[in-house]
């Protein structure tokens, strides 16, 4: 049984939409795109990033995020990211690519999430999700996320896409891990703790 971990980047609204630049993710008008980018100059990022991509993992992606990460991670070689990235299995979920050119892509083009539990089911290394909201939405309906890598920025936007949606349904989620970095992002990693008590 694989573990699929989300790992995601969030305001303290809850905004996940395009923390990289601006030309991630402008759906909806969305122009507040690299909010994150003045507090990524920091230590403890680093090093939580460095343990985020160690070891083995597959990552499963939506088709926009893979379309960012495919132009980008194959060819920036001696970045570390780029070597994780590079040799992990990329599963995609997309119905409109015509082609996978990132080595090691795999479509997810069908009943996604049964797909994605079989995924689930199979015998490999845990599978990372980064970014990919609308993708993540559907995981985290069928509750078939097992981890929460949060980073929440000190940043307010007041608009676009959440990571916990309306229409999500009520969970807990129980803190196992976090720390703080000198520019004000907290770095939590949150397992679900199953549905809230009614009443």
């Amino acid at each position: 049984m694989r573990k699929i971990i989300a790992i995601t980047q969030v305001t303290l609204d809850g905004v996940m939409q395009s923390p990289g630049g601006p030309e991630e993710d402008p759906t909806n008008g969305f122009t507040h795109g690299g909010w994150s980018q003045p507090h990524r100059v920091d230590d403890v990022l680093d090093q939580a990033l460095g343990e985020t991509i160690a070891g083995e993992f597959d990552l499963l992606l939506g088709r926009r995020t893979y379309e960012i990460f495919a132009g980008y991670w194959p060819n920036q070689d001696d970045n570390p990211v780029a070597k994780a990235f590079n040799k992990a299995t990329k599963y995609v979920v997309t119905r409109s690519l015509d082609r996978l050119d990132w080595k090691k892509s795999q479509r997810i083009d069908d009943d996604v999430v049964a797909e994605i539990r079989q995924l689930k089911a199979s015998d490999g290394p845990a599978v990372h999700i980064w970014g990919s909201s609308e993708l993540l939405q559907t995981l985290i309906a069928a509750e078939l996320v097992d981890e929460y890598r949060i980073w929440v920025f000190p940043v307010v936007l007041g608009e676009g896409k959440r990571l916990f949606e309306s229409g999500v349904p009520p969970r807990g989620l129980t803190l196992v891990a976090t720390r703080s970095t000198p520019r004000g992002v907290l770095v939590n990693t949150y397992h679900p703790a199953g549905p809230l008590p009614r009443g």
